[in-house]
């Protein structure tokens, strides 16, 4: 990882702070729990639309970004724009990407789905035109282009789900860098405090006024005919999707 990485600072104009949150909402009340302390962080604005069309670009550097799994490519166009977009798999620096209606299947190149041919992995993928790439962001992911309609293109996610996605929506060429992710090992609880993770209990740990799980003598089961959330809501396998507008646009459900 450390050996295609560039050793430099991130790029001054393109980082800001982001206060945290610690796992509260709005409101000021925890909605995510577990979450808080970790080592301090800046942000860095990643162009996820790459919105320069029509102007090529060279990575001038591949950089680890501490708010994301994959790593960041940071691009310098032909007008001395710097911006930073998610790198692909096997990028290297010195490569050149362009942005474009219609250009050539090349890793790290961003085009229009109507314009990729069948079979190709794509990422970084727009639900809506012009509202920047919303699918497969995370690292060693990609999904495959399956077919072509009138005015859709189907895509098959990693999940298997067949889903129909408008074709004048942009993707990129290749697969998200980092797909040795997966693979990696915390190793100690003190790393995960660092990331921002605090310590888990478990349900069956706990009281009976704490977790639906609570309550017994030693290691006892859950006690229940299913296992639910802290408020009481089934949990493990239970579809949590509500009828939405896009049901349509899926052909084929995940397994």
């Amino acid at each position: 990882m450390k050996q295609i990485l560039t050793k430099k600072e991130p790029e001054k104009k393109l980082i800001i702070f982001l206060k945290k949150k610690a796992g509260r909402a709005s409101s000021g009340r925890i909605t995510v729990r577990h979450r808080g302390g970790g080592v301090k962080r800046l942000y860095r604005i990643v162009d996820f639309g790459q919105e320069k069309l029509e102007i090529p670009g060279k990575v001038i550097a591949l950089e680890y970004d501490p708010n994301r799994t994959a790593f960041l490519a940071l691009v310098e166009y032909q007008d001395k724009d710097k911006r930073y977009i998610l790198a692909p798999a096997n990028i290297k620096v010195g490569d050149e990407i362009i942005c474009s209606e219609k250009t050539e299947i090349k890793i790290g190149n961003r085009m229009k789905l109507k314009n990729i041919p069948i079979g190709t992995q794509v990422f970084n993928i727009e639900l809506e035109p012009g509202l920047g790439g919303k699918l497969m962001r995370s690292a060693g992911t990609s999904a495959k282009v399956v077919a072509q309609e009138e005015k859709y293109t189907q895509m098959e996610l990693p999940s298997k789900e067949i889903r129909r996605i408008r074709n004048e929506c942009f993707a990129s060429i290749g697969q998200v860098s980092h797909s040795e992710k997966r693979f990696e090992i915390i190793g100690k609880a003190g790393r995960k405090r660092l990331k921002g993770w605090r310590p888990t209990v478990r349900g069956t740990a706990m009281n009976p006024c704490d977790h639906p799980h609570g309550g017994g003598q030693g290691k006892s089961p859950i006690g229940m005919k299913y296992p639910k959330t802290p408020w009481g809501k089934p949990a493990r396998g239970v579809k949590t999707r509500r009828k939405r507008w896009t049901d349509k646009l899926i052909l084929k459900r995940r397994k």
